[in-house]
């Protein structure tokens, strides 16, 4: 028989052995994938053993050439797919977890996290402060006792709020903790107010008890008459407490039962039940108590977990305890990881590396303008020396990000955007310098978000014949919108609807649908990178021209003098829009070069956006959150006579930049000076 015509179909050593097969040449390096079964009878019996092995690695082979060559294709046409994927199932297996964690009675929240470790690693470092230890153990006795000590002195009961009133030190999170094993709220005051703002927050919250740190005695008792018109119970911890109005809470709990309490203190809490307020950072007016639920806990605690932190890791916490990235992200997600946290009162930057290295840091978190803090401290030969090996945060500039892995060594960066109080987040889980997220196809499907046209002159939205609104373009700046649903609720703010309603965008496609408003300018790339570009109100409007101060801020921290940058916009009499300003800080022994500022802007800035004013601060101004503080600054304006800072006017017809005076002030609002 000819089996010539099966030259293409059997691998050559198996032609070899099949009578009559007159084949003598090597068979081409490509064969069709079939069976054996599909061969005729008569060649299937004769093909032995050996040649149905061979036939069968062959078809094995050629499968996994086939496989590798599909996943190369899929690599070269969509290369961030097993990212994308992986990122995906990771959401799976926390979506899962949390229906479950629902399902129980009552419901398993953070606290119940908190306890499974307890028993689990009771010996193991929770938290290390100012040269002591304290294990998980200890911890759940201290916050036993806490809760044990406000349940005898206070009428609290499941469902209260209690107001926290202290900065970072281990007894935060003791009485924290406590509050949860009695079902109550806790309301995270921002440790900075004082006066009015401290009366507003603890107000509008509904609390009718204040716990202080002792550091705070004196912003308590300066509103201490008031509190009491209220009948507030006032507690302090750490010392003797010589006014009688104010209890030592400290004596109580420490004279309280180290006892677990039992659950039917908590028997009604939901994953709905208010966990905690957070005070928005108030850089546009008061601050307003953000409703953070037992649900928003968990899935804040879980970017821990997203980001690849392990159980053996140990947590480097400097950043506020009243804020959702210091509690929610870094306390919370500790917890759920169930790892130390090094907990420090402050943020230092001459030593922070110190403390890494001293503690075997392995994940430190950043916001703000903490990377450039760290980048711009003075250089040393042990800047690598340390085990930090993740960092996760918001809020860092490209050109900062660079810098630092350039600077510290191979430290993983994971760059992740989310408001307190909104329901849309995204997370950098690619690793792509400059992005704050990555818009995964997978769940952007599942969510309802968009980017739509906002106009910045008119500070209105970009509407359609119709009256909806509009989506922009890859690669077109928009503001990001998402859709307020059952899956991604707004919760808003706690008792003040106003603002709650404010935040709120109706009818934005579709008649009677609600949209979360973020305020936040973004754009996404053809890679589906999502680029944060700015704040509505920190955009500003010039001769008919839009002006980025985020862009405008990386400009000018290239000149060698500048180290820090805060860019706004300010109101000219008589002027539409408003004109660009800079509030900068020099580097430490540097002075204001102005013909060298004023050359810069000219070669790297068209004229409508280059800061015609800027005024020198020793430290720019910042929220205890550090973000850059613009309202305030633009409200200030650039008054010489108001202002005590060192101002300068760019002044076209000298080429420099000059110093502000009241004649060129006056002459700019009467009209004799044109911008």
């Amino acid at each position: 028989m000819d089996l010539s015509a099966f030259h293409n179909l059997v691998p050559h050593e198996c032609c070899e052995k099949l009578p009559g097969c007159s084949i003598s040449s090597p068979p081409p390096a490509h064969w069709i994938l079939i069976s054996i079964s599909d061969l005729p009878e008569e060649i299937r019996s004769s093909v032995g053993e050996s040649g149905s092995l061979l036939l069968t690695m062959a078809l094995l082979y050629t499968a996994l050439a086939a496989l590798l060559l599909v996943l190369l294709l899929l690599h070269l046409r969509f290369p961030y797919f097993v990212h994308d994927v992986l990122f995906f199932l990771k959401g799976v297996r926390l979506a899962m977890r949390m229906r479950k964690f629902r399902s129980s009675t009552p419901c398993y929240t953070i606290l119940d996290r908190f306890l499974d470790a307890v028993k689990n690693h009771p010996e193991k470092k929770f938290v290390v402060f100012e040269g002591r230890s304290y294990t998980y153990s200890e911890a759940d006795r201290l916050s036993s006792k806490a809760a044990r000590a406000l349940l005898h002195h206070t009428e609290l009961q499941q469902g209260d709020t209690v107001a926290l009133f202290l900065g970072n030190e281990p007894n935060f999170i003791w009485v924290s903790l406590g509050l949860f094993k009695l079902g109550c709220t806790a309301a995270l005051l921002n440790s900075n107010i004082r006066s009015r703002s401290l009366l507003h927050c603890f107000t509008c919250c509904g609390a009718k008890t204040l716990i202080a740190g002792a550091d705070l005695k004196e912003a308590v008792e300066e509103v201490l008459p008031e509190l009491k018109q209220q009948e507030v119970r006032v507690f302090l911890l750490g010392e003797n407490c010589p006014n009688n109005e104010i209890v030592n809470l400290s004596e109580k709990i420490d004279a309280a039962s180290d006892e677990q309490l039992p659950r039917s203190l908590r028997s009604k809490i939901t994953m709905k039940t208010p966990a905690i307020y957070i005070y928005t950072s108030g850089t546009t007016g008061l601050p307003k108590a953000a409703v953070i639920n037992h649900e928003r806990v968990w899935l804040a605690s879980y970017l821990q977990s997203m980001s690849g932190v392990c159980s053996d890791d140990v947590l480097y916490l400097y950043l506020p305890l009243y804020h959702s990235a210091g509690f929610l992200m870094g306390l919370s997600g500790a917890i759920e990881r169930g790892i130390t946290v090094v907990l420090r009162r402050k943020f230092s930057v001459s030593q922070f590396w110190n403390d890494c290295r001293k503690n075997n840091v392995t994940v430190i978190q950043y916001i703000g303008e903490i990377m450039r803090y760290l980048c711009n401290s003075p250089k040393t030969d042990s800047d690598r020396t340390h085990s930090v090996r993740l960092a996760l945060g918001n809020g860092i500039r490209a050109d900062t990000w660079t810098e630092f892995l350039q600077r510290f060594g191979d430290v993983r960066i994971c760059e992740c955007y989310g408001a307190t109080e909104g329901n849309i987040g995204f997370v950098n889980y690619v690793g792509k310098i400059g992005a704050i997220g990555r818009e995964n196809p997978i769940i952007k499907r599942l969510t309802r978000y968009a980017l739509i046209k906002y106009n910045a002159e008119t500070e209105e939205l970009v509407q359609d014949s119709r009256g909806f609104c509009v989506e922009v373009s890859t690669g077109e700046t928009g503001l990001l919108v998402a859709k307020i649903s059952k899956a991604s609720p707004f919760h808003g703010y706690a008792n003040n609807k106003q603002q709650t309603d404010k935040k709120k965008l109706r009818n934005v496609f579709e008649q009677g649908d609600v949209y979360y408003n973020t305020g936040d300018l973004m754009k996404v790339d053809q890679e589906g990178f999502i680029y944060f570009q700015d704040r509505i109100g920190d955009t500003f409007r010039w001769k008919g021209e839009n002006v980025a101060t985020t862009e405008l801020a990386d400009i000018l921290i290239m000149v060698d003098f500048i180290e820090e940058a805060n860019v706004y916009g300010v109101k000219v009499p008589g002027q539409e829009g408003r004109i660009g300003m800079a509030a900068i800080k020099l580097k430490e022994g540097q002075g204001f070069d102005s013909s060298v500022a004023y050359r810069h802007v000219e070669s790297y800035l068209p004229a409508y956006a280059r800061p015609r004013f800027i005024r020198i601060q020793e430290m720019l101004d910042v929220t205890g959150t550090y973000k850059q503080v613009k309202v305030k600054m633009a409200e200030e304006g650039f008054n010489p006579k108001s202002i005590r800072d060192n101002l300068y006017f760019l002044d076209d017809m000298k080429k420099t930049y000059v110093p502000m005076t009241e004649d060129i002030f006056n002459s700019i609002c009467n009209g004799q000076l044109r911008l």
